[in-house]
């Protein structure tokens, strides 16, 4: 169990975000709100937002124990990410903000005139919903090691914050959390450990003369292991529901750019420091085994009491706020997509709700839900990397070229948009099934592979979208048509 003074630093940090929450409600009037922060979002609170939650436990906890096992090498899952928001920032982000939607199954409808383009929901909520999952399960280990509580009570008290105040006040709440989940983060990070451990180490010069050379190999983890992580992680950020969210709640183009080029910047920076704190706690605690205890034991090791409380507290902020917004994007999906799909299927259609009301409580009530339903998913699973690895390669081998193809190839048609699709989640799942390993590298590969042909050839042999449905894609991403695509 933890020192009394850093337990003390966590439950204020967990009061204080159920705070952030209920400010947020203050700020919530109806789901445009509640979904997208009423699309108004200002240049600081969108890039603290956006680099909140693409900077995960993965990224903070998983970052520092790729530093103790490879060095500064340690560094590239993280710049994967990082060039995987530039790139979303640069080229995408003000085209993704002028179409004014709530997910990427709506953009897909809107760009092809396709409704069977909204089973790519099914996906992303499988895809979110485990991220949240992972999320929990991550940050209920620092609590199983601080408070003292086993790991299904650890869940409930994590689980629970999270999904409290993200169903009180929705994405204000989660951006008003998130901002300060940023600064925890960066306190933690650049402010603490950076120092703290590199001083104790005796600088560069100190970890060279313990660890050697090898530690400061760029490549040291090995070239495929690099290159997969740009082709998972940097795609993953083009097209995931959690930052696709994030850009709709920006107030202008400008911003979502700019923004996010400034996130990025943070988020290569955070990268680097994160792989040098492990580099020198490799010299300084030599003997830990799991990669993932390095962060909390370099922390309660090298750090007064009371700091260590903040650095540990920065780790949960990092999860959390990676948690909050798979848990609302998973919420957007499944009401916005995944049910009127549904619907569909039995013959049934949605009625619309014309009441502000009573779609912000429906949207609460979703959010409930799926919260309770994470929850029990991390209490019952322990380890669920090879879910969050086959919904990551389902989401870029099945779904990323019809997105991005979307926006660069005006031949495109929905046929090949569902072909490619289709084609590339079965030769993903079908590769993962015939190598025999959920984790290998392959799967996404091939996936791309085959989903790329099949966009082609099928957009090829079908007929082209019809002028009509183009024309409104073209002025929404001129932003022409200022009519906003309702949730329903």
């Amino acid at each position: 169990m933890g020192h009394p003074i850093d337990i003390a630093i966590i439950v204020v940090y967990l009061a204080a975000m159920l705070a952030f929450g209920f400010w947020g409600k203050s700020r919530t009037k109806d789901s445009d709100d509640f979904l997208v922060a009423g699309r108004r979002l200002g240049p600081a609170l969108y890039t603290g937002t956006i680099a909140a939650v693409v900077l995960g436990g993965a990224s903070t906890v998983g970052g520092v124990g790729l530093g103790y096992q490879y060095g500064i090498s340690g560094m590239w899952l993280v710049v994967a990410i990082a060039v995987g928001l530039l790139a979303l920032s640069l080229l995408f982000a003000g085209r993704i903000q002028r179409l004014k939607v709530y997910t990427v199954a709506q953009m897909l409808r809107l760009r092809y005139g396709v409704d069977a383009t909204s089973s790519s929901g099914i996906v992303m909520a499988a895809y979110t919903l485990m991220l949240s999952v992972t999320s929990t399960i991550a940050y209920a280990t620092v609590f199983n090691v601080l408070l003292g509580t086993n790991r299904t009570v650890s869940v409930i008290i994590g689980g629970a914050t999270v999904m409290l105040y993200s169903s009180i006040g929705g994405m204000w709440s989660i951006t008003l959390t998130d901002m300060v989940q940023f600064v925890l983060k960066t306190i933690g990070i650049f402010v603490l450990l950076l120092p703290f451990t590199l001083t104790k180490a005796g600088g560069f010069d100190g970890i060279r003369e313990r660890a050697g050379d090898a530690v400061f190999d760029l490549g040291a983890i090995g070239l495929p292991t690099i290159i997969t992580f740009f082709v998972v992680y940097s795609f993953g950020m083009l097209i995931g529901q959690d930052i696709w969210q994030r850009v709709f709640t920006s107030r202008s183009p400008a911003v979502a750019k700019w923004g996010g080029t400034t996130a990025a910047v943070y988020c290569a920076l955070y990268g680097v420091a994160g792989a040098v704190i492990g580099m020198a706690a490799s010299t300084l605690l030599p003997d830990i085994e799991a990669s993932d205890d390095v962060y909390a034991q370099i922390a309660e090791t090298i750090l007064p009491v009371g700091i260590s409380g903040l650095a540990l507290a920065a780790a949960v902020a990092a999860m959390m706020s990676t948690a909050s917004g798979a848990l609302i994007a998973t919420a957007t999906v499944a009401r916005t997509d995944v049910k009127p799909l549904l619907l569909r299927m039995i013959g049934r259609s949605e009625k619309t709700e014309a009441d502000g009301q009573r779609d912000l409580h429906s949207d609460r009530l979703y959010v409930v839900v799926l919260g309770i339903v994470v929850i029990v998913i991390a209490a019952l699973l322990n380890d669920v990397v090879a879910a969050l690895t086959i919904a990551y390669d389902i989401l870029v081998g099945g779904l990323l070229v019809a997105i991005l193809g979307g926006f660069v190839w005006k031949r495109a048609t929905g046929a090949g948009a569902l072909w490619s699709m289709g084609v590339g989640t079965v030769v993903t799942l079908g590769t993962m099934f015939v190598v025999g390993d959920v984790l290998a590298n392959e799967p996404i590969y091939y996936g791309l592979g085959a989903s790329l042909i099949a966009y082609v050839v099928a957009s090829l042999l079908t007929p082209r979208t019809s002028p009509e449905v183009l024309q409104v894609w073209d002025d929404r991403l001129a932003g022409k048509d200022e009519v906003v695509v309702k949730a329903p």
